[in-house]
């Protein structure tokens, strides 16, 4: 399985950025490739959308999932296309909309409004928590 997480801005802030970077490390142990994507401003996140793979936009009227439910959705969504799939999250503004039709799902991390950089460390962790809960370790206490 291939993850790629496309945000539009730049994690700037030292503490987010070294926790976003330990869970990419602890990610690479299960997946086939990671790709973190920075996009400056709306037409840059646009355009780096990949063409092939699972396309998940994340958006507050998205569907909400439990953690044992993302795993398990994370499992058939890189069965369907290439084993690639592709978070998008967008700015201030959230993902434009010509942008989110491209999607085949829509992901809600919380009904609450948050902040970009904070989604992206969220989005990392849930990742991670999603492979262990797949795999039954002990890092996830579900179930």
């Amino acid at each position: 399985m291939k993850l790629v997480v496309l945000a539009q801005g730049k994690l700037k802030e030292r503490a987010l950025r070294e926790l976003v970077d330990d869970y990419k490390g602890r990610l690479t142990r299960y997946v086939s490739g990671l790709e973190e994507i920075e996009a400056k401003d709306a037409g840059g996140l646009a355009r780096k959308v990949p063409r092939d793979g699972f396309l998940v936009m994340l958006e507050v009227w998205g569907e909400a999932l439990s953690s044992q439910a993302l795993a398990t959705k994370l499992e058939t969504w890189s069965a369907s296309k290439n084993g690639s799939v592709c978070f998008v999250i967008g700015g201030a503004e959230g993902i434009p909309r010509d942008v989110s039709r491209r999607g085949h799902a829509h992901l809600s991390l919380s009904s609450l409004t948050l902040p970009h950089r904070l989604v992206r460390l969220i989005l990392f962790e849930q990742l991670y928590r999603a492979m262990t809960i797949q795999r039954g370790e002990p890092y996830a206490r579900e179930g």
